[in-house]
């Protein structure tokens, strides 16, 4: 399914010619975080927050608040992972979406595009998240694709969920292989393994030695 026939457009955005009072009432009827405006011309020109709507004066025209028009959108040919990350950089809950011509075509609520990442093979095949970390200069994903591969596992998802000025946190979803021989390997490239894992052997055995230990102590 594309990704534009998610597009909604039974709102239409208000002129920036209206009055706050009008925005106001928009935001006492839905859920939204912001509402589209459009210029004389019928062309985009950005959108006002709930937050900020409720600090103007009723009688005013939003004319006089353009100052506070905030301007992300995304283009109807952006791609779901795009779209998701302009929902997060914008701390809203709907996204205007525009054409080649920046002509407002409606909008995607947040709700939507989450559902197609929750879709995704990372969530809906069986599998098990292994969270690893490693020198932001140190690591690769051929690398990582390497030893999952070798251990007859299958990458079903991926990605950077942690970075900073040393060290990069990588989430996986592996599936068709016992996870214990995958961390292992990646332990022998020096990757640390931050999510812990009841399967995971090494974790057992160095318990399993310091039992030991602490039993010999005790004698």
């Amino acid at each position: 399914m594309k990704l534009s026939e998610y597009i909604i457009n039974d709102i239409k955005p208000l002129k920036i010619e209206s009055r706050v009072s009008d925005l106001q009432l928009l935001f006492n009827q839905l859920t939204f975080s912001h509402i589209p405006i459009c210029n004389e011309n019928n062309a985009f020109t950005g959108s006002f927050s709930e937050a900020d709507a409720y600090c103007f004066e009723k009688t005013k025209s939003l004319l006089e608040y353009k100052y506070a028009i905030e301007d992300f959108f995304v283009q109807d040919t952006a791609l779901w992972l795009d779209v998701l990350e302009a929902f997060a950089k914008n701390s809203t809950n709907m996204m205007p979406v525009l054409n080649d011509k920046n002509e407002y075509l409606g909008y995607y609520e947040l709700n939507d595009i989450i559902s197609l990442f929750s879709d995704s093979p990372f969530f809906t095949e069986s599998g098990d998240v292994l969270v690893i970390e490693k020198g932001i200069n140190d690591y690769s994903f051929s690398e990582v694709s390497q030893i999952v591969e070798s251990n007859g596992g299958k990458i079903l998802g991926a990605f950077i969920s942690k970075t900073g000025s040393d060290l990069t946190q990588i989430t996986l979803k592996i599936g068709q292989t016992d996870i214990t021989d995958v961390i292992q390997t990646f332990r022998r490239y020096s990757y640390n393994i931050v999510s812990g894992h009841e399967q995971d052997g090494y974790i057992e055995t160095l318990k399993e030695r310091s039992d030991y230990l602490k039993k010999y102590l005790n004698i």
